[in-house]
């Protein structure tokens, strides 16, 4: 096992280094990640189009200055980073990225299966320069497999994964068909689990000085996560349906009309459900020997729910909130994103950040919800503009090695940032 430091460092992965190569979302969101811990993230772009998510605006992001820094959507998934704009397509681009990733820690990469072999960036070539490389690939469907070689977003793996079939209203309900997440959680996922993965290779790699391939799928990681879903259907061999905001296992614990408004209720045990009963003027549904216990109120769920919905439906919203928050029954409000921003409670965890600009302005941003006592994430800096850091990265990680960058400059083999963001 490697000798542990006692080294003092601010942030958790304070010198690590990182060649990003991804690009959209579940990529970016694992090296964002990393980057928030500490780590150096170096994102290769495209010279002239960089991320697609780029162009995915708007809505842009305005500085307290009143200047555009592009798609918000970028911004949502490369805080911390440094951009080097490198056509990879060159094959002078290919020895630059070559010689930086025979310095990094650690390579993530998006493309399709194979897609690097052809520019010398896969991991077998990688690895051959720098044998302790963790080297991390995130496809739709993974390096093996019958589906290897077709293209999957995360749309498309809500679906064939099982997460549609159990989200969405009921058949035979207003609204019923299978719905997507509203926001693209099975990327998050596999961006999370990446980071997990590059981690476990890491402390494997400091035990061993071994690095190696990680091999991450949206499919693998939407089946993994439909959790208690997927056991479900293996304990009984029936498939799960959509509910609505029902739970399948769960009574009552979905969302109910009041006279102005929604509320979630979401009683976890058979105590919640009895100060439930005595807080709604019902005690004695608790007492009713079908809904006494949580097995009870499942078998007798048609039952139930009627009784509960009239009696919820007769005060209004913030008295059942309140009067149930007295009593320790869990429950709450609907809150748009707007809400979700004003709450105290998540302006008290600090939540929101204002990443900082090269020159000193801010933006609005969605902090880290990683909270160490010892090494906090870093400070938020903003996403950076399209070839901001080539010129500093190249120069200084690869000086020495007779770069003429200048003429790279000429050729579009490199690109900075456009002039009016270099003068900023």
């Amino acid at each position: 096992m490697a000798e542990v430091s006692t080294t003092p460092q601010r942030h958790a992965l304070s010198g690590l280094r990182v060649l990003d190569l991804t690009r959209i979302l579940a990529g970016p969101w694992a090296t964002q990640v990393l980057a928030d811990m500490g780590a150096e993230v170096i994102k290769i772009e495209r010279p002239g189009a960089g991320d697609d998510t780029r162009s995915w605006g708007p809505p842009n992001m305005i500085d307290d200055a009143g200047r555009d820094h592009g798609a918000a959507y970028f911004h949502a998934a490369n805080r911390g980073k440094k951009s080097v704009a490198v056509d990879i397509a060159h094959p002078d681009g290919q020895r630059l990225v070559r010689a930086l990733a025979a310095q990094a820690d650690v390579v993530v990469e998006n493309f399709k299966v194979g897609g690097l072999a052809k520019y010398g960036l896969d991991y077998a070539s990688l690895s051959a320069i720098k044998p302790d490389l963790v080297y991390c690939s995130i496809t739709g469907f993974g390096q093996t497999g019958p589906y290897a070689d077709q293209a999957g977003y995360d749309f498309l793996v809500q679906g064939m994964g099982g997460m549609m079939s159990v989200t969405g209203q009921a058949d035979g309900t207003p609204g019923a068909e299978p719905m997507k997440t509203g926001v693209a959680l099975t990327d998050l996922l596999t961006g999370l689990y990446a980071v997990i993965g590059i981690l476990s290779a890491l402390r494997h790699r400091d035990a061993t000085g071994q690095g190696q391939h990680v091999d991450m799928s949206l499919l693998d990681v939407q089946v993994a996560t439909l959790a208690n879903q997927a056991t479900n259907f293996l304990a009984t061999g029936t498939p799960p349906v959509r509910m609505g905001n029902a739970h399948p296992t769960i009574v009552p614990y979905q969302v109910f009309p009041t006279s102005d408004g929604h509320i979630i209720l979401a009683v976890g045990n058979d105590g919640q459900f009895a100060r439930f009963c005595e807080t709604a003027g019902a005690p004695e549904l608790a007492r009713d020997p079908r809904f006494a216990t949580n097995p009870g109120r499942v078998t007798h769920r048609e039952t139930l729910i009627p009784l509960l919905e009239r009696l919820i439906a007769g005060r209004r919203l913030d008295d059942w909130i309140a009067a149930l928050n007295k009593a320790k029954v869990p429950a709450g409000p609907i809150n748009d994103i707007g809400r979700v921003f004003a709450d105290p409670h998540v302006q008290a965890r600090g939540m929101r950040t204002a990443p900082r600009t090269p020159d000193g302005h801010h933006l609005a941003g969605v902090a880290s919800p990683l909270k160490l006592s010892q090494t906090p994430a870093i400070p938020p800096t903003a996403a950076p503009m399209l070839g901001h850091d080539t010129f500093a990265v190249l120069s200084g990680l690869l000086a020495g090695q007779d770069l003429n960058l200048e003429q790279l400059l000429a050729q579009g083999v490199i690109a900075g940032p456009p002039e009016d963001d270099a003068a900023r």
